[in-house]
């Protein structure tokens, strides 16, 4: 894996989630930007899923098992996106939380990946 394609999928995660945090403590629903916010943590979290796919396909391994790479690399793709499926149907602060919620998550999976790909 690239270490800092995982660091900054990680620290964007945080960062979303710190932003929906505050606007979740000033009672605020998700707003447009938070969406282009939760996009562009999405797109990181796609290149590093093609990057994974590619660096399995070239015979790479992690030291701790494909099965459960693939499973938290697939993981760490849904966060955000389902995250923010569900901010929609709760149009309160409550949908900020929930992505707050998916950023800090996501933050761990990239911290797991790390660990499962022998970092």
């Amino acid at each position: 894996m690239l270490d800092a394609l995982t660091l900054a999928t990680g620290v964007a995660a945080l960062l979303l989630a710190a932003w929906c945090g505050w606007a979740a403590h000033r009672d605020q629903p998700t707003k447009d930007w938070h969406f282009i916010g939760m996009a562009v943590v999405t797109l990181l979290a796609v290149i590093q899923l093609i990057v994974g796919i590619v660096q399995l396909a070239r015979g790479e391994k992690p030291e701790q098992g494909t099965t459960i790479f693939v499973a938290y690399l697939l993981g760490a793709f849904a966060c955000i996106p389902a995250a923010g499926f569900m901010s929609l149907t709760e149009r309160s602060r409550w949908g900020s939380v929930t992505v707050a919620a998916g950023g800090v998550v996501l933050a761990v999976l990239e911290v797991r990946l790390y660990d499962i790909w022998g970092g």
